[in-house]
C-alpha cells in the first residue's frame, strides 16, 4: 500500500482533496502493513498529512476507532490493532448477581466476565477484553483490557442514607453496583426518593463509584415514576437541545412552494393512513386499484430525509435516540414534535412530501415490478383499525368516507393475495395475543385488556412488508451502502433445546441444521387445536434470534425472504431514515460511490441502532412490568386461572389468561415432593409421587406475593385443580395497599 492516503471524492461533488484524511480502513491496512504499533506523529507522517488541524482530526478519527474496538492506545500513545493483540471488542451486559457478558462486536458467542472483572464496568460500557480461557460450563471467559466508553453519565435509582452515608441504588437491574454520594452532593433528597445521579467518579477494581444527585423525580408513588426511572436508568434521551428545537422550528408549520417542485403530484389520488387510534405520528399513507390481472399499490411514507440533513443538530440527536420509545403513559419520539406530529406527519387534508413506492402485484400476490419517487400527496382519511375493519366486516361507519370505500376494498382483496403468497414462502405466524394497559387520570392501571388483530391490521402490515422487500432489493440491486433488517436461523443449541420438548410430545420437528420458516407453520398447524397451543408458539418464539440492523444482507429467517429493510417509519426509526437518504441519493442520479455514508460508517450505524433498540424494548418491558404489579398489588389471595409459560428447576412461569401477567410458582409451593427437572420435556416431575408440570398446563393459582422493587410477581397453586372463579377472594385474605415502589 501506497503511505500516501488514497484520494477519495467529496460527497456532494465529487472534488479531490490535496491532502484527505485516510478513512478507517485506509488506517486499519496501513497498520496491518507497518505491522507494529505507530504513534499518532509517525502516522501523520506516513500519510503525507500536515498541520495541527490535520494532526487534530487525525487523532479524533483514531479515537473514534479506538471507540469502535477497532484499534487500541497502548500506554506509550501508539495504536496498535486489536487483532493482532488477540482482543475481543464489545458491549457490556451486566446482570443482578454481579457477573457479566461481553456482547463481542464480531457476533461470536458472548465471554463471560466474572463479578471480579465486573468489579470496574457498568451495563452498556465498551471494552475491550482478552478471552482467558473457559469457565466451568465452557464458556468464554475475559479479562478486561480497556474500558473504551461508558455506557452513561447518569443513572436513577432509590436514594439511601445509612448512618449519614448517601447511597444511590440503581433501578436497573443489569447493575450491581451502589453508588456513593458524598457529603454535600445529595441535592437536598430525601431517604428513600428516587432520585438521578450523575457519575462523577466510575468504579475501578478497588474503589466503588460516587456520584451527586441532579434531579429528585420525587416520592416512590409519584404518577408516572415508573417512566420516569426507566427513561434515566437506560439513558434514554428525553429532553431537546436548543439547537435542535432550533432548527426544527425554522421549517414552520406547512410545505412550502419550493419544497413542492420537481416531486410527482399525488395529491388527487386518495390516499389513506390506518393507524391505532391513540397514534398521533402517521408515518404511511396506502393506496390500491386493479390494474390488469392485479392491482397497483402505492406506500406512500414520510420524507423526514428533506428535513433532517445528514449531520445536522436534527440528525445528530436522531442518532443519539435512534427510535421512539412508547410507553403506557407517554411516548419519548426520536424527532421533535414539530416534525414528527406535524411537518413529517401524513396528516388529512394537508400537503406533505413523501418518498413512494409504487408497486405492481399480480394475482399470485407477488410484486412484479416496482419503483421509488419524490412525491406530493394529501391524505384523504386518518382511519383507525377499528373503522377499517367494521367496514370491512358490512358496517358503514360515518367517519369512512366515500371517497376511500373503494380504495378499502382493493386493499383487502389485495392483502388475501398476499396472504396466500406469505402463506406459499412459508413465513412464520405466531398469532400471541397482546397486552394494552390502559391508565386513568391520575397515572394508576385502571385495566389491562387483549387486543385482538383484524384484517385492517393484518392489510397495513402486509403493504408495509411489501414496500420494505422493494426497499431491500433497491439496495441491493445499487449495491448501495444501507442497513438491512436481517433475521437468522435460530441459535442451534437453542432450536435443539425446543426440538427435544416438541418430540417429547410427538410432533415431527426438523434438526436444527434443516430448521426453515415453512417447517415452524407446520408445527403450529400440529398444535392449534391443543389447549397448550399459546405456550407451544410462545416456547417457539424465544428459540427465535433477535432481528437485527446490519448493511450485510443475510435474509429474514421469519419472514421467509432473501431481502428485507424498514422503509416505512422514518418518524420513530432511523434505519428507515437511512434507508430512505439511499433511495433518494440513487432516484437523484447518484452512485454507490459518492454516497454520504459508506459500508463502515453503515455498520457501526447498524450496530448503534440495533442497541437503541434493545434499549428502548428493555425499558417499555420494566414499565410494563412494574405497571402490571401495580395492577395486580391489591389482588394478594385471589386466585385465577393461568397456564404454564416457563419451566425452569426453580419452578413454573405461569401467565394468568385474562390479564397476560406472568408470575412465579417456585417450586417450594408445589405438592409436598422433590422436583426433578427435565430440560428435554421442560417439566418437573415429582420424585415420590409422579406429579408432572409441564408447558402449557393449565394451572389455578393465588396471588401469593407482589413485590414493587423487583417487580415480580409470586403465585402458588391451589389445591382445587378445577378451574377458579375469576378474581375469587379467600376468605379473610387481602392486603393493604403498599408502597407502588
Amino acid at each position: 500500500m501506497s503511505k500516501k492516503a488514497k484520494t477519495n471524492d467529496d460527497a456532494k461533488g465529487g472534488k479531490k482533496y490535496q491532502h484527505p484524511l485516510p478513512d478507517r480502513n485506509a488506517v486499519l491496512e496501513y497498520l496491518r502493513e507497518v505491522g507494529k504499533p505507530r504513534p499518532a506523529d509517525a502516522i501523520l507522517k506516513d500519510f503525507n498529512l500536515k498541520g495541527q488541524r490535520m494532526r487534530a482530526l487525525l487523532v479524533e478519527k483514531l479515537d473514534k476507532m479506538v471507540r469502535a474496538g477497532q484499534i487500541i492506545e497502548n500506554r506509550r500513545g501508539e495504536y496498535c490493532l486489536t487483532e493482532k493483540l488477540q482482543l475481543v471488542a464489545g458491549t457490556v451486559i451486566g446482570h443482578a448477581d454481579g457477573f457479566g457478558f461481553m456482547r463481542r462486536d464480531d457476533g461470536a458467542d458472548d465471554v463471560y466476565l466474572s463479578a471480579r472483572e465486573m468489579q470496574r464496568l457498568f451495563d452498556g460500557d465498551r471494552a475491550v477484553v482478552k478471552v482467558t480461557g473457559k469457565d466451568r460450563r465452557g464458556r468464554e471467559e475475559g479479562r478486561v483490557v480497556e474500558v473504551l466508553e461508558r455506557g452513561f453519565r447518569e443513572t436513577a435509582g432509590q436514594f439511601i442514607r445509612e448512618r449519614g452515608i448517601g447511597i444511590v441504588i440503581p433501578d436497573n437491574p443489569k447493575i450491581a453496583h451502589r453508588i456513593l454520594v458524598p457529603a454535600g452532593e445529595d441535592g437536598s433528597a430525601k431517604h428513600g426518593q428516587i432520585v438521578v445521579a450523575e457519575i462523577l467518579d466510575y468504579p475501578s477494581g478497588n474503589e466503588q463509584a460516587t456520584g451527586r444527585v441532579v434531579r429528585v423525580l420525587g416520592a416512590p408513588d409519584k404518577k408516572g415514576i415508573a417512566t420516569d426511572l426507566a427513561i434515566h436508568a437506560h439513558s434514554i434521551p428525553n429532553v431537546w437541545p436548543k439547537n435542535v428545537t432550533d432548527q426544527a422550528g425554522k421549517f414552520g408549520s406547512s410545505v412550502p412552494a419550493a419544497a413542492k417542485k420537481g416531486r410527482e403530484d399525488l395529491r388527487d389520488i386518495p390516499l389513506l393512513t390506518i393507524d391505532g387510534a391513540d397514534a398521533r405520528d402517521f408515518d404511511d399513507a396506502v393506496y390500491c386499484e386493479p390494474s390488469g390481472k392485479g392491482w397497483r399499490l402505492l406506500v406512500a411514507i414520510a420524507d423526514v430525509a428533506h428535513y433532517v440533513d445528514v449531520h445536522s443538530p436534527l440528525d445528530k440527536e436522531a442518532i443519539r435516540r435512534g427510535t421512539s420509545v412508547y410507553f403506557a403513559d407517554r411516548v419519548v419520539p426520536m424527532l421533535p414534535e414539530a416534525l414528527s406530529n406535524g411537518l413529517c406527519s401524513l396528516n388529512p387534508k394537508v400537503d406533505r412530501l413523501c418518498m413512494v413506492c409504487e408497486m405492481r402485484v399480480g394475482a399470485d400476490g407477488k410484486v412484479s415490478k416496482s419503483r421509488f419517487f419524490e412525491g406530493l400527496m394529501r391524505s384523504h382519511a386518518r382511519l383507525t383499525y377499528t373503522e377499517v375493519s367494521g367496514f370491512l366486516s358490512g358496517e358503514t361507519p360515518k367517519s369512512v368516507p366515500a371517497v376511500v370505500h373503494e380504495p378499502i376494498q382493493h386493499l383487502h382483496d389485495l392483502y388475501q393475495a398476499f396472504a396466500n403468497n406469505r402463506n406459499r414462502r412459508g413465513a412464520i405466524e405466531l398469532d400471541i395475543p397482546q397486552a394494552r394497559i390502559e391508565l386513568g387520570d391520575d397515572g394508576t392501571v385502571e385495566k389491562i385488556i387483549t387486543v385482538p388483530r383484524n384484517d385492517a391490521h393484518r392489510l397495513i402490515e402486509e403493504c408495509m412488508i411489501a414496500a420494505n422487500v422493494q426497499a431491500a432489493k433497491f439496495l441491493r440491486k445499487h449495491k448501495i451502502a444501507g442497513l438491512y433488517r436481517v433475521h437468522a436461523k435460530p441459535d442451534p443449541e437453542r432450536f435443539e433445546d425446543l426440538r427435544q420438548y416438541l418430540l417429547s410430545l410427538g410432533l415431527q420437528v426438523p434438526h436444527p441444521d434443516h430448521v426453515e420458516p415453512r417447517q415452524f407453520n407446520k408445527l403450529l398447524q400440529q398444535v392449534k387445536d391443543r389447549p397448550d397451543s399459546q405456550a407451544i408458539s410462545m416456547a417457539m418464539l424465544r428459540s427465535l434470534k433477535h432481528a437485527e440492523y446490519t448493511p450485510e444482507n443475510i435474509g429474514h429467517f421469519g419472514l421467509a425472504l432473501d431481502a428485507y429493510a424498514h422503509f416505512t417509519s422514518p418518524i420513530r426509526r432511523y434505519p428507515d431514515l437511512l434507508v430512505h437518504r439511499a433511495i433518494r441519493h440513487i432516484v437523484r442520479g447518484g452512485k454507490a460511490g459518492n454516497h454520504d455514508y459508506d459500508r463502515a460508517a453503515m455498520d457501526h450505524l447498524g450496530q448503534v441502532c440495533s442497541a437503541h433498540e434493545r434499549c428502548a424494548e428493555d425499558a417499555t418491558r420494566e414499565v410494563e412490568a412494574w405497571l402490571k404489579c401495580e395492577f395486580m398489588e391489591d389482588k394478594v389471595g385471589e386466585t385465577f386461572a393461568g397456564v404454564i409459560t416457563g419451566v425452569t428447576n426453580f419452578g413454573v412461569f405461569v401467565q394468568l389468561s385474562e390479564f397476560q401477567i406472568d408470575g412465579l410458582v417456585h417450586v417450594t409451593s408445589l405438592k409436598n415432593d422433590y422436583y426433578q427437572f427435565d430440560a428435554s420435556r421442560l417439566e418437573l416431575v415429582g420424585d415420590r409421587g409422579g406429579k408432572r408440570y409441564r408447558l402449557g398446563d393449565a394451572m389455578s393459582v393465588q396471588v401469593q406475593r407482589v413485590d414493587m422493587e423487583s417487580k415480580r410477581i409470586d403465585f402458588r397453586p391451589m389445591e382445587d385443580e378445577s378451574e377458579p372463579q375469576t378474581g375469587r377472594k379467600r376468605a379473610g385474605s387481602g392486603s393493604k395497599r403498599r408502597s407502588k415502589r
